[in-house]
């Protein structure tokens, strides 16, 4: 909104009324906005779901200083929805195709989190939400994110092209297509060009081969929705675990976006200039600043949980970001903690399942799953796993910082992989 009343100033020569024109005036205030929106509301909101005693309802699964957090208020991510989306409709272009496609995604998934939390406490169903429409609301986003970017005419790119020296043995630069094309192109590592085109796997299809791309396109945007919320989501199993690795993820991707959104960076880097996602930059900040004032609150220990409205929002936000400055493919990396712990789930069942119809006993590889409490478990203590240590079982404020550390070095390792090639 105060973008259009600067517009509005600027028109008439007014002092100042430029600065919102630059994306590292909007990018800061968008921070500044939301981390203190976070701190002053989160009081607020903790309060009156403390009055209307919405809270966690815990499992006794034998962990230290677990059953303390009983009663501790959960569906606190509507304090991290409320602290990004008012600072993007303050500062924010909402003409923009890429800040709308990110509010509705916020808004759509955290939705979608808020009645899942409300089925388990307010109508005191554990199970929450059935898994289906839990996939059904994920898939549903993940199409819509797909077609915009698919039928929209403003998100497109301009891919990079080197030109080499007559021996081929340098680089001499790097240039762009004169003019933007709309192409199913992203960004991968370890390779020369950094580009990656999904028409490379449809050219069977002949004249319907760039059609059968953008489908391939969209096949792989719902899983990327998917399967990254649903780790964001089985992360936030400890105070301040999601809310801090999803901080550092997200600082990532605003850097991505904003070298990929100027040509200068962008040729340094080597990766395709993507014209407009400069807007992005802006709505990143608010989610940072967010998320850096909600761990105000959910630092160890925590005075509230963010619940499924707020992993589930942060999983989804990081993978529709990531589509739209085309860096998806380099989540399995950024995200490496989202989705280790979406396997050590499914690892922990499936070999459950095996050994229990094999030997009739289902054994398990982790002591727990997911992996940051099999950390918070003695070793040898009776569990028949595979994975015995540590035998001493870590302090949950450690375990948390050491998946912070690990996630800042796989941030780093990501942008180091756009140079090594």
């Amino acid at each position: 909104m105060l973008i259009y009343l600067f517009d509005f100033l600027a028109q008439h020569n007014f002092p100042g009324s430029r600065l919102m024109g630059y994306i590292s005036v909007r990018s800061s205030l968008a921070l500044v906005l939301s981390l203190f929106i976070a701190v002053f509301i989160g009081k607020k909101i903790i309060r009156l779901l403390q009055k209307q005693q919405v809270g966690e309802i815990i499992r006794d699964l034998g962990l230290e200083g677990q059953m303390k957090k009983t009663g501790t208020p959960t569906m606190g991510g509507i304090i991290i929805i409320f602290s990004i989306l008012i600072p993007c409709l303050l500062v924010g272009n909402l003409t923009s195709v890429y800040m709308i496609l990110m509010l509705v995604t916020t808004i759509w998934l955290g939705t979608l989190g808020f009645l899942d939390d409300w089925i388990k406490v307010v109508r005191k169903n554990k199970e929450g939400m059935s898994g289906r429409y839990k996939i059904v609301g994920q898939v549903g986003l993940g199409l819509i994110v797909g077609l915009t970017m698919y039928l929209s005419p403003d998100i497109v790119i301009r891919e990079n092209t080197e030109v080499k020296s007559a021996d081929s043995s340098e680089i001499i630069e790097v240039v762009y297509e004169s003019a933007p094309v709309k192409t199913p192109v992203t960004t991968i590592p370890f390779v020369k060009n950094n580009n990656f085109d999904y028409g490379w796997l449809t050219g069977w299809a002949g004249k319907y081969a760039e059609t059968a791309a953008w489908i391939l396109f969209i096949i792989v945007t719902v899983f990327v929705v998917t399967a990254t919320s649903n780790g964001a989501n089985l992360t936030d199993g400890l105070d301040g675990l999601a809310t801090g690795t999803s901080a550092i993820i997200g600082a990532a991707l605003a850097l991505m976006a904003y070298l990929g959104s100027n040509v200068i960076y962008s040729s340094y880097l080597n990766i395709m200039y993507i014209p407009g996602s400069e807007e992005l930059v802006v709505y990143m900040s608010a989610f940072i600043g967010a998320l850096i004032g909600f761990l105000w609150y959910n630092a160890y220990p925590a005075q509230v949980f963010m619940g499924d409205t707020g992993s589930l929002t942060l999983g989804g936000i990081i993978a529709v970001f990531a589509l739209l400055i085309h860096k998806e493919l380099l989540l399995p990396l950024l995200c490496a903690i989202f989705f280790v712990e979406d396997l050590s789930v499914m690892v922990q069942v499936a070999y459950f399942k095996y050994t229990k119809k094999k030997y009739g006993t289902g054994r398990r590889i982790l002591k727990m799953s997911p992996l940051h409490h099999h950390f918070q478990k003695a070793g040898n203590s009776g569990i028949d796993a595979l994975v015995q240590k540590p035998l001493q079982p870590l302090a949950e404020s450690k375990i948390v910082t050491r998946f912070w550390i690990i996630g800042l070095i796989l941030a780093v390792m990501t942008f180091v992989t756009l140079k090594l090639r």
